[in-house]
């Protein structure tokens, strides 16, 4: 159990769904297996993760973190293992990776379904053999690091479409641990909204939160929170920063900062050119129909360069007097320029 001056992760909810996964974090904890933590953005993988090192028996050594996704596939590997000096361009002396940094440790890695074929395999070997060599190196080096992968895409699909190993599945997967989401513990809702609206009331420098009204309660417990908890934490935070009567129960939520008046307008998705749509379906022989199809490709263009020949002309790599032709022929007015 480690001392109360370990960084144990503060994770806030009483649901039924928070609660169950709550224990299932202390009861994998003490595997001392891989662990793959599987949730929507925003529901507290990471923190999960850290929970899960703090409660094992490796809660004294090192929690190193990786973002899998923040780094190119060349970046990433070394990263992971290390390189020696040499080993590319601009590699003029050794780099200790992760797994060496996490050595007796645990190695975080978030967004691990966005590794590479090439770095899954290394990954592997790591995990299966607790064995790797850095890049440009021939030294076998052995490490007990133990692995909890965290994404929010699901893996088993992209093994079953050849985008991830299988047999890292396999071992990554000794036990799987999914995130609720936050509208699946609704209950937990205002917990954490008092609990965020607490806290950025202490960072403003004020001696209290008074609370929330009703209504300010009824929009935060409706609002769907695709993005889950850090969603609602940023929601609530901004409403909060935004009050202009701390004293008084907060009243308004701002749950989309883009909101104003002076807002612009989306940008309106022009209609289809007729030249881009698909062509009519016209009976006939073949020059019959070619010559509807040229005819409306024809009008696509006018339309599009909104009847400047010059442009349409252009457009269709034509020249003028080609495209005043085309025009007279299919009997399309030429009065324009």
């Amino acid at each position: 159990m480690p001392p109360a001056s370990a960084s144990l992760p503060s994770l806030i909810g009483q649901s039924p769904a928070f609660l169950a996964m709550l224990d299932e974090v202390s009861r994998v904890a003490a595997l001392d297996r891989p662990v793959l933590v599987i949730g929507e953005r925003g529901t507290g993988k990471e923190l999960v993760a850290a929970r899960l090192h703090f409660l094992s028996r490796r809660w004294d050594r090192p929690l190193v973190k990786l973002n899998c996704a923040a780094l190119a596939e060349s970046l990433l590997e070394s990263e992971l293992f290390g390189h020696e000096a040499g080993a590319f361009t601009g590699a003029v002396k050794r780099h200790v990776g992760r797994f060496e940094l996490a050595q007796d440790g645990s190695l975080f890695l978030d967004e691990i379904a966005t590794c590479s074929p090439a770095v899954q395999e290394k990954l592997l070997r790591a995990v299966e053999y607790g064995e790797f060599e850095r890049v440009g190196g021939s030294q076998t080096l052995a490490c007990d690091v133990r692995v909890i992968g965290a994404t929010n895409a699901d893996l088993p699909a992209l093994a079953a479409a050849g985008k991830f190993r299988a047999d890292l599945l396999d071992r990554l997967a000794f036990e799987v641990i999914t995130l609720p989401p936050l509208r699946a513990r609704p209950e937990d809702i205002p917990v954490l909204a008092e609990h965020f609206a607490m806290t950025m009331s202490r960072q403003l420098g004020r001696s209290w939160f008074p609370g929330f009204t009703a209504a300010a309660l009824a929009c935060l417990t409706r609002h769907p929170w695709p993005g889950n908890v850090r969603e609602l934490r940023n929601a609530v935070e901004r409403s909060v920063g935004r009050t202009t009567k701390p004293e008084a129960p907060l009243s308004e939520i701002t749950l989309d900062p883009f909101a104003s008046p002076y807002r612009p307008a989306p940008t309106p998705r022009s209609a289809t050119p007729a030249s881009m749509a698909p062509a009519p379906e016209v009976s006939g022989d073949f020059e019959t129909r070619v010559a509807a199809f040229e005819r409306t490709v024809l009008e696509g263009a006018l339309e599009a360069a909104r009847f400047n020949q010059k442009q349409a002309a252009t457009a269709l790599g034509l020249g003028y007097h080609q495209l005043r032709r085309l025009l007279a022929k299919h009997q399309l007015g030429t009065e324009r320029t």
